[in-house]
């Protein structure tokens, strides 16, 4: 009955979110964009009955946010302390009216299938980050069930060397009500997106810890060798917390 009750809330939240954005998006400014994206995400949140106990948010108004990638719920659980511009895969645009809000609220879409489309998508990037946008992005490039790090791609990574700005990496976990690590919110395999939400609602006590590390400086170093360091700094992160 409880998850019943979740879902219903969730539908209903997100037909909110599409009349928000369709009607007050158009004619709002940048920063009230920013305070609307991070209300709805914390009531999104708070309907799926997941806490957010710490409420971190990150050192640096802009830059660049690099984090560990569990389940698409981590796009919310970050907008909702550091509202952010997400890069993302271009098949999220086809998901049911989360794809639609994603491309209304500042998502970057990895363009796929060409050289000529990803410098675009980089070219992108660093044009929000030189205009001091926030951006987020995952470098492992796909999810895991949040007990380790996959490797890091670092294409993405190079738009914040040439902005010259800081990286600021994110530490992603989930927690049951006994303070242990949960794969409730894990969006991994075959796992649909329906699955994914009933998993997510069906968990008792389950609370997102978005964990901030110190920036790294992009300036002076390239973007393997940024790679590797964000990745050393976030997994040991994960494994010290646990």
């Amino acid at each position: 009955m409880r998850a019943a009750c979740r879902i219903s809330r969730f539908a209903l939240h997100l037909a909110y979110g599409v009349a928000t954005v369709a009607m007050v998006y158009p004619f709002a400014g940048g920063a009230l964009r920013v305070w609307l994206k991070q209300r709805w995400s914390r009531q999104l949140l708070s309907m799926l009955g997941v806490r957010l106990p710490g409420r971190e948010s990150a050192r640096q108004a802009g830059g660049m946010l690099v984090a560990n990638h569990i389940s698409w719920l981590d796009i919310f659980v970050i907008n909702a302390v550091a509202p952010s511009a997400f890069v993302s895969k271009d098949e999220v645009k086809a998901w049911p009216v989360i794809g639609w809000l994603s491309t209304k609220a500042d998502t970057i879409f990895i363009e796929r299938g060409s050289r000529r489309a990803a410098h675009r998508t980089a070219e992108h990037l660093q044009e929000c980050l030189l205009q001091g946008q926030r951006v987020a992005i995952f470098p492992e490039g796909t999810t895991s069930d949040g007990s380790q790090v996959l490797p890091f791609h670092s294409a993405l990574i190079q738009p914040a060397v040439d902005a010259g700005c800081a990286i600021q990496p994110v530490v992603l976990r989930y927690r049951d009500r006994n303070g242990r690590p949960s794969q409730a919110p894990a969006y991994v395999g075959d796992t649909s997106l329906w699955q994914s939400v009933r998993a997510i609602v069906m968990a008792s006590g389950l609370s997102a810890e978005p964990h901030f590390l110190p920036p790294v400086p992009a300036v002076g170093t390239d973007r393997r060798h940024l790679a590797a360091t964000l990745h050393r700094h976030i997994s040991h992160a994960l494994v010290s917390r646990d």
